[in-house]
Formats: structure tokens, C-alpha cells, sequence
């Protein structure tokens, strides 16, 4: 062959001394071809160097070999929260060995529904995932109108016929609290993610659970938005209390680190005036000063099983919700005994 680009099906063809038709039937795996000429097609594919057209696979197929995630995130909070690229990896890394494609957009929270029409209507994907997913889900039903298959990350609180990856932020949160509880404090806050995240409202039930438990209430809860200007923010108003907190979980690592400078620049010491926990255990977490008491999780797994699902879904292989392994408290310095009453 002395012509220079990508070799085609007309030139196995050629070198196997078949028709293009057979050359088809014989990489598709189709039935019909007989061994000897199959075998001289594989032959002449290898020799040649061929490889199957993405393009012309998906058409034959009708088929997209891709999967989307719709974020409706601000894009600066994706690129400061480790959570997003940590995930997305995972994925990646699982959709690359598959020969699959991702396909992210990143909307306004009013375009989220169209985002998802666009991916369905354009034929551009065979399925999603659902992240970030909301109390009473409205997602659920667009999806199933959409006739998309989804895989979501964590289980909906209402009905759903989607798989799910089974996050659970519960007990994280909980053996957090028993830490900050067995250290002697009783003045403990809790800066919140969003109300409207299942994730966010999770975290919140599990901290004043957990505190019922002990026989406590929780001194405030502060709302912010995963955001370290937001946990800042809640952090202000946590100290700024008349019987501010001793300790403060936070739902996630950033809001915590965030609240480790407030309390700095407040001029109270961590731990030894004030405890602070996060979530997530990013790396960053175990260099701030002092290092910071979280909750480890594995988004990159996540993706990973995710992907793997959703794949298997795309493919009408029978699939089921997947668990993960335990969430873990990780004790640091930034949690010490309470701080003695006068």
C-alpha cells in the first residue's frame, strides 16, 4: 500500500482479496464468514496496521460511544473543589480503556434541563451520569423521558429505576461528631452545603443525629455553598455568636481550611481554642497548618465504578447499585480536647 493516511476497509480488502462486505462481517464479528477467509482478513487488518473508525463505528452502530455529565456549578468552584477533577479521573480513566468518549458541559442552573435535551436530542451520548443530586430529584423523571440511561451517585431519596453508586456521607459525619463528643466538647457547629444537594441535607441530618445521640443539640448550623468564601463566610458568623462553638464540622475539606484562616485571623488557636473537621480528605487537607481532621472518601473509585456501570447499563448487561468502601474519619491536628470552662 503506497498510499499515506489511515488504512480502510478497501485496503484490507484489497490485501485479504475479499469484498468489502466480508471484511465488515469479519471485524464486527458477524456470522457467515468461513475461517479460512476470516483468519486471511484478521491477517491482513493486523499487517496493515488497521484500526476501527470511532466515526464509522458510531454510525454503524447508532451509537454515540460516549457518556455526559451535566454540571450546573459555577466554573471557579470546579476548579478550586479537588472533588470535580478527582471524579472526573476516574471516569476518564475507565471510559479511555473502553474506547469511550466523555462529554462535560458545565451550565447555569437554569440550563441544566436543556443541557440534557441537547446531549438526548443530538444523539451525542448513550447515557449519564447524575451527580450532585437534589433532594426529591427532578432529574429522574427528564431522564426517563429522555430515555437516557443514568447511573447516579448516591441513591435518590425518591423512587428511581437508575443504578446507583452507593455514597453514603452518613457515617462519616457521625464518627466525626463521637470524636469531637469524646474530646469533651459541647458547643458543636456545623457549616452546611447547600440544602437543596442531597448531599448537603445528608451531611446536615447525620451531624444533628449524631448529636441527639450524645444527647446534645447543635450550638447553629450555618448554610453556605462548598465554596471557600462561602465557609469563610459561615465561619465569621459561627465565632461572632455570643457562645460561639468549640469545634466546627464542616461538610466538606475547602469550607474547613477556609475556616482554619478565619479563626487565625480572629486570633484563636486551632485546636487548642477551636476544633475544626472537613470532609472529603483532599491532599491539601493533610498540609494545611495544623493539618486538618476529615472524613476520607474516594471519588476517584467512584468514577471509576460509574463508568463501569454505566457502560455495562449502555451494553443491556443486567446491572445492580454498587457499593463502595466505608467512608473514614482521619484524626489530624486540627481536633484536640475542649477547651476548659471558667
Amino acid at each position: 500500500m503506497t498510499k499515506v493516511g489511515r488504512p480502510t476497509i478497501r485496503d484490507v480488502a484489497a490485501a485479504a482479496g475479499v469484498s468489502k462486505g466480508t471484511v465488515s462481517f469479519t471485524l464486527n464479528g458477524r456470522a457467515g464468514v468461513a475461517e479460512e477467509t476470516r483468519q486471511r482478513v484478521l491477517e491482513a487488518a493486523e499487517a496493515l496496521g488497521w484500526t476501527p473508525s470511532h466515526q464509522a463505528r458510531a454510525l454503524s452502530a447508532s451509537r454515540a460511544f460516549a457518556v455526559g455529565l451535566v454540571l450546573a456549578r459555577e466554573p471557579e468552584l470546579l476548579g478550586a473543589d479537588p472533588f470535580f477533577p478527582a471524579f472526573i479521573a476516574g471516569v476518564e480513566r475507565t471510559l479511555s480503556d473502553a474506547g469511550q468518549a466523555l462529554v462535560l458541559q458545565v451550565v447555569p442552573d437554569a440550563e441544566e434541563e436543556a443541557g440534557y435535551r441537547r446531549l438526548a436530542g443530538d444523539g451525542r451520548v448513550d447515557g449519564v451520569f447524575l451527580l450532585d443530586l437534589r433532594v426529591e430529584e427532578p432529574r429522574i423523571a427528564l431522564l426517563r423521558e429522555l430515555a437516557l440511561p443514568a447511573v447516579t451517585i448516591a441513591r435518590p431519596d425518591g423512587p428511581s429505576d437508575c443504578p446507583a453508586v452507593l455514597v453514603d456521607d452518613r457515617p462519616g459525619i457521625a464518627a466525626a461528631v463521637r470524636h469531637l463528643v469524646e474530646l469533651g466538647h459541647r458547643r458543636i457547629a456545623h457549616i452546611a452545603g447547600p440544602a437543596r444537594f442531597l448531599h448537603g441535607w445528608t451531611r446536615r441530618r447525620a451531624f444533628e443525629d449524631a448529636l441527639a445521640d450524645a444527647g446534645l443539640g447543635a450550638t447553629a448550623v450555618v448554610e453556605a455553598d462548598f465554596s471557600a468564601a462561602g465557609g469563610a463566610r459561615a465561619t465569621r458568623a459561627l465565632l461572632d455568636l455570643a457562645e460561639p462553638p468549640t469545634a466546627i464540622v464542616c461538610a466538606n475539606d475547602l469550607m474547613a481550611i477556609a475556616g482554619l484562616s478565619v479563626a487565625l485571623e480572629y486570633g484563636i488557636a486551632v485546636p487548642s481554642q477551636l476544633s475544626f473537621t472537613g470532609f472529603d480528605n483532599t491532599e491539601l487537607s493533610g498540609y494545611v497548618a495544623p493539618p486538618l481532621t476529615t472524613v476520607s472518601t474516594d471519588p476517584y473509585l467512584w468514577g471509576r465504578l460509574a463508568a463501569d456501570t454505566l457502560l455495562s447499563l449502555i451494553a443491556g448487561d443486567p446491572v445492580d447499585d454498587v457499593a463502595v468502601p466505608p467512608a473514614a474519619l482521619i484524626v489530624r491536628g486540627s481536633t484536640a480536647p475542649a477547651p476548659a470552662t471558667h
